[in-house]
């Protein structure tokens, strides 16, 4: 049977037979799987690495068992244990940073060896990261990025794995998301894209579908790192062995004979001609002896990620093989009399909300003195904590929930059900504070966060409602799914120009705004202020004129596109206000965010 990437039953990264303990290292009964066992078979390249079928029963099995070693005078046992297991994996080659049993039980299978397409991509993914990553981030990361993605697809059909929807959904997402950098000058988006795109692509290569599954598919990168090492130097040194001179050194020698003369000529015609110097210099990467350390750098981590990538592709950790423990369950007093006073707490509050909602806010700002941008910025973040609280409380409540039949599972249905549609109420009128206060003092980085954190968190209390109708196995997969899908709108959408378009149109219908803090917006937003007049445009384009202008001209690889098009609008409409000017509009003033 060949091996599924996404975690199907019988398949590498599913749920597959318990392999039998590996001698000397007894299995750990924490809240994982019995340990996995290295695959005992030899690996040739291009075999399925199934798992080992279940250990054999009868005088072997007891043989095997008794011939574990005791625990010696002053060790305690588990200590002990957790010694021995260590060895083992360190004699079979795994290495893990998560809890032994956890390790174990996630413990990969052994790989094929390394094929010749995996090693040649890790080194494309290395050259290419120390030359197109070394002035920044933009085109040039998915260029990167690509190499890493070819070795993994090298490895995976070397392992004869084959890609399920879900695969694909994934690294269909991760690319998307690298592609953030490209599109937005805003480095704080972009930093939430990479940290999605690492989750989707250990998902991708890891095919988790679990809890524990999700939330250490990325951790996986670090195990495959480190296997992903020494597998290549396993190749390398078999390869190094038998080298066939009369197949390689006609080849070496050749891509000398060709690069010499792609250097030679390439000169000669830039010399020749400026238009042909210009484009030559502005297609291939400026590299200097100074950036010597980090180009290296940046090799080394290129080719790791790429053979990481490809290691687990190969042979995935069974990260779903960890199972946690459920909690004991409670009586349905014990379990349901604090949530249901939680449910009617909810209820009063979100009863004062739609009557405040429909016409109540004048008696309500009278009784309190409060202005409505002050009512709703009193309210916003405490709501904000409640929905977060809230899916605390859920999550533990199903921890202990009582479940002896199928009347239990109803009344947890009925009883959680209740408390996420009040608490979707909260969310409704956590999102109208924070509407009256941008509406109040305008639109800031801060507060289009926590409003997009807000929207996610109600999405995720909607995918609970529906698993508790239709089944929570696809739950773990669909959460991930849509943080990443929230991240990669929150990047498309540019925030920072999304900031600064909201508070344009603030000004163009009541004259005010606040230019000190269009200051430190990125290159996104230039597009959106470029349509203020004079001189407050000059003023609010003002230190982003000077941002871009320290930073120079940058390569087209590492240039974003919102920063491209602003360098153009900037070079076609300069900012022609003077300091004096800006600093009477306020341009310079101190100010807090919130």
């Amino acid at each position: 049977m060949s091996e599924n990437s996404d975690g199907a039953r019988g398949d590498a990264t599913g749920d597959s037979p318990r392999p039998t303990p590996a001698t000397g290292g007894p299995a750990t009964k924490a809240t994982a799987d019995t340990p996995a066992a290295p695959d005992t078979r030899a690996a040739t390249a291009g075999a399925t690495a199934d798992p080992p079928a279940d250990p054999p029963a009868g005088p072997a099995a007891e043989a095997d068992a008794q011939a574990v070693p005791k625990a010696p005078t002053g060790w305690d046992p588990k200590a002990w244990e957790a010694y021995q297991v260590r060895q083992q994996r360190a004699k079979s080659g795994a290495w893990s940073i998560a809890p032994v049993a956890w390790a174990e039980a996630a413990r990969p299978a052994r790989a094929a060896p390394v094929p010749t397409a995996v090693l040649l991509c890790a080194v494309a993914a290395g050259l290419a990261a120390a030359l197109f990553l070394g002035d920044g981030l933009g085109p040039g990361l998915l260029l990167a990025v690509v190499p890493a993605i070819a070795a993994a697809y090298a490895a995976a059909r070397a392992a004869r794995r084959t890609a399920r929807p879900w695969t694909v959904a994934w690294a269909i997402g991760c690319v998307a998301l690298l592609a953030v950098p490209a599109l937005r000058d805003a480095g704080w988006p972009s930093a939430l894209a990479l940290l999605a795109a690492v989750l989707l692509g250990a998902l991708a290569l890891h095919g988790s579908r679990t809890w524990p599954g999700v939330l250490l598919s990325p951790l996986g990168f670090v195990d495959a790192g480190v296997l992903g090492i020494r597998w290549a130097w396993s190749g390398l040194r078999s390869r190094g062995s038998g080298v066939d001179r009369d197949r390689w050194v006609p080849v070496a020698k050749a891509a000398v004979v060709a690069v010499v003369l792609l250097v030679l000529f390439g000169a000669l015609f830039a010399s020749a001609d400026a238009a042909f110097a210009d484009l030559l210099g502005g297609l291939t990467p400026d590299v200097s002896v100074g950036d010597g350390p980090l180009r290296l750098v940046l090799f080394l981590l290129g080719a790791v990620l790429a053979l990481a990538a490809a290691r687990a592709a190969a042979a995935p950790s069974r990260w779903d093989r960890i199972r946690v423990r459920p909690g004991k369950p409670r009586s349905r007093v014990e379990w349901a009399l604090p949530l249901v006073v939680l449910d009617l707490l909810f209820a009063g509050f979100n009863t004062v909300q739609l009557a405040v909602l429909f016409g109540g806010y004048d008696k309500v700002l009278e009784s309190t003195g409060l202005t409505h941008s002050q009512y709703a910025r009193q309210g916003f973040w405490q709501l904000l904590w409640a929905t977060l609280l809230t899916l605390a409380v859920i999550a533990l409540a199903l921890r202990w929930a009582p479940r002896s039949g199928a009347g239990d599972r109803r009344f947890v249905r009925v009883v959680l059900g209740t408390l996420c549609a009040l608490t979707l109420v909260v969310v409704a009128s956590a999102l109208r504070r924070m509407d009256l206060y941008v509406e109040a003092y305008g639109l800031t980085r801060l507060r289009v966060s926590v409003a997009a954190m807000e929207l996610w968190l109600g999405l995720v209390i909607v995918l609970i409602m529906a698993a508790g109708v239709f089944g929570a196995r696809w739950l773990p997969r669909a959460v991930a799914g849509s943080a990443a899908a929230a991240v990669l709108a929150f990047g498309l959408l540019s925030p920072d120009g999304m900031v600064a378009e909201r508070n344009v149109a603030r000004f163009e219908q009541a004259g005010k705004i606040d230019l000190a803090y269009f200051q430190s917006l990125s290159a996104d937003a230039v597009p959106a202020l470029d349509r203020l007049p004079e001189p407050r445009r000059s003023c609010a384009l003002r230190g982003i004129n000077n941002e871009l202008s320290k930073g120079g001209r940058l390569p087209w690889y590492a240039m974003s596109l919102g920063e491209y098009r602003a360098r153009q609008i900037l070079r076609e409409r300069p900012v022609t206000a003077s300091y004096e000017v800006c600093r009477d509009l306020g341009t310079f003033a101190t100010r807090s965010i919130g």
